[in-house]
């Protein structure tokens, strides 16, 4: 019996976190930055979202994204594809009103590395048609099938 509570004890205490005495560096001191260079990344952002905020951090995500892999259309490529309550957004009749998220999205596309492929199905659902949409954008006819498609094509898949 006494073996058994002895292992259990030194279980425990191995168990235990060792915390260190100068907590500013905390229990477990600092994380490590690994450096990294990216390159000849495809990627496709699944972008159903519902909020200005939720689109621009998208719009964040990917500008970075294309900076750390040069930004160059011939390595990299980055499709948005929007099928969700953020299709209002992109629409001609509400410019004004997402003015600064339209001209930032605009200008992501100007290189050629990022590009916005919106789901016809859903825009229609929203009462959008081609004629009602930013030219910088590109329909296609389902958004989870094109989804799809870039996967086969070995893009990887983003939330």
């Amino acid at each position: 019996m006494n073996r058994q509570i002895l292992l259990t004890l030194i279980f425990f205490l191995l168990a235990v976190p060792v915390y260190a005495d100068n907590t500013s560096k905390g229990p477990w001191g600092h994380a490590k930055e690994i450096e990294q260079e990216y390159s000849k990344q495809k990627v496709v952002y699944d972008a159903a979202v519902s909020t200005v905020e939720a689109m621009t951090s998208i719009l964040d995500r990917t500008s970075y994204l294309s900076a750390l892999n040069g930004a160059d259309p011939f390595d990299s490529k980055i499709v948005i594809v929007l099928h969700g309550n953020e299709i209002p957004f992109f629409a001609i009749k509400n410019y004004e009103k997402y003015k600064t998220i339209m001209d930032r999205a605009q200008s992501l596309t100007v290189g050629g590395t990022i590009e916005f492929r919106m789901c016809k199905i859903a825009a229609r659902g929203k009462g959008f048609g081609a004629e009602d949409i930013h030219g910088f954008v590109s329909l296609v006819p389902m958004g989870d099938a094109e989804i799809i498609k870039l996967q086969q094509e070995g893009f990887a898949y983003m939330r």
